[in-house]
């Protein structure tokens, strides 16, 4: 039987969480410390014993994330149990890495937690939330978050056929929310996180961890992971660097000259229409290949 890892992203958080475990097990223990020792964050009194607006700040959330999932994995290797390959939502990707050997334990704790601080203080002022639409296509998520009158809220994750993530202004959010619920969504759940994540509201924060990933060291994959960014398998010659970022682009131009795969644009591969999403621009959707939608790659390739 081949086993799979699925890694949660931010939203999965819960006070207490993995308080049993690590009362239980001294490898928990261990993740735990080194954690702390890496990051300076007591993150184990946050989440068992600190309050659910602190934890879900998202320079707590992402390391408290992380560990409990780190911690989980040790005590399926104790077992035996390992996958042959992971993927990772958002964060989870992070997980997903470090389980590979793609990157070291201690780069990537500490990836996880420039990433939280860069997103958290670089963080435009106002109210923001993100929320998971289900039961409507991807088309029609596009028409409510256009559909909304007064401020900024756009499809930001296609998940899987019948589920959209849209994140933005709290109150557009929200205008979103009930418009949804009037064509026809199964439901709409509101996620705990508290920044308008995988948005242009996020390009400070996705400039300065670039920085940091170009300093890192990046090993050979030990076991296959799948992108969130493609559904692709990264290979051991990809750099990874730049696939890492919740990259936006503001422009086509910049877009075509910004995207450089195995040193080469993507205008200059083959296949260009089947690399990456590449980000929201204004309210038109992702890449999504090679799930479908084109409308974007298209516009940039014929340009």
């Amino acid at each position: 039987m081949k086993i799979g890892f699925l890694f949660p992203g931010q939203g999965a958080q819960s006070i207490g969480m993995g308080k049993d475990l690590y009362e239980n097990y001294q490898e928990v223990r261990d993740i735990y410390e080194n954690v702390h020792k890496i990051t300076g964050v007591d993150i184990k009194k946050i989440t068992f014993d600190g309050t659910e607006q602190e934890l879900s700040k998202t320079q707590n959330t992402q390391i408290a994330v992380l560990t409990m999932s780190l911690a989980i994995l040790k005590l399926l290797e104790k077992k035996g149990i390992n996958a042959e390959i992971s993927a990772g939502l958002s964060l989870g990707e992070y997980t997903a890495l470090i389980y590979s050997k793609c990157i070291s334990f201690e780069d990537g704790v500490e990836l996880v937690k420039k990433r939280g601080e860069y997103m958290q203080n670089l963080l435009p002022e106002g109210d923001w939330a993100m929320a998971a639409i289900l039961g409507l296509e991807d088309e029609k998520v596009e028409e409510v978050c256009k559909k909304v009158v007064d401020g900024f809220v756009v499809p930001v994750n296609y998940n899987t056929q019948g589920q959209v993530v849209i994140s933005g202004e709290k109150t557009a959010v929200e205008q979103a929310e009930i418009i949804a619920k009037e064509m026809g969504a199964k439901k709409v759940r509101i996620l705990k996180t508290s920044g308008p994540f995988h948005t242009k509201k996020l390009i400070e924060a996705s400039n300065a961890l670039r920085k940091d990933l170009e300093k890192i060291n990046i090993n050979k994959f030990k076991t296959k992971v799948v992108k969130n960014i493609n559904g692709d398998i990264y290979k051991d010659e990809e750099n990874i660097s730049f696939i890492f970022q919740d990259r936006v682009f503001e422009s086509f131009e910049e877009f075509q000259t910004a995207i450089i795969i195995d040193n080469k644009n993507i205008l200059q591969l083959e296949k260009p229409l089947e690399i990456l999403r590449a980000g929201i621009i204004d309210n038109e959707p992702m890449l999504k290949t090679p799930w479908g939608d084109k409308r974007l790659a298209d516009k940039a390739v014929n340009k």
